[in-house]
């Protein structure tokens, strides 16, 4: 079966932010693996609706800023909204995930960064319909292991608020 242009859905895409998100969390311990299966799902709605309108396969990176997730010593909405589900509290939350973390969550391709000056690094990649990827597999792991510390896009976004 050929591919008939680029795929419309954001299945594996959210799949790795919301397993990357839950990740984070797991890795503390305070939160039960019940507990992380109903976060994960509410914050897979609640991007898959949030994401809905703004995502364009064709385009990659329109509208990246608000697809963005962002804690910046201000918790992410999306991210509180479904942790509350849970049961957890704003503070519960700064303590349990980094004060600084940016996520981009774009169609073939998720990457985050944790801090402000910190590399990023892809979760996600998947080769678009047409444009094959330019970095390759070097994925974060590969970067640490050849020593290599710069980021692996050459672009920088802004997010104002």
């Amino acid at each position: 079966s050929q591919r008939r242009g680029p795929r419309a859905d954001m299945v594996p895409e959210i799949a790795a932010a919301v397993g990357f998100v839950s990740g984070l969390l797991r890795t503390r311990g305070c939160v039960s693996e019940q507990q992380l299966q109903v976060f994960s799902g509410a914050l897979r709605e609640a991007l898959t609706e949030h994401y809905k309108h703004h995502w364009f396969p064709e385009k990659p990176f329109k509208g990246s800023g608000y697809r963005c997730i962002r804690i910046n010593h201000k918790m992410d909405p999306i991210i509180s909204k479904a942790a509350s589900q849970i049961g957890l509290s704003l503070p519960q939350l700064y303590q349990l995930l980094p004060s600084e973390l940016t996520l981009w969550v774009d169609p073939y391709e998720v990457s985050y960064r944790i801090g402000e000056d910190g590399s990023i690094c892809v979760l996600y990649e998947a080769a678009a319909a047409k444009a094959p990827s330019s970095y390759g597999m070097l994925t974060c792991k590969n970067q640490m292991m050849l020593g290599r510390t710069s980021p692996s896009k050459n672009y920088i976004m802004t997010v104002s608020s």
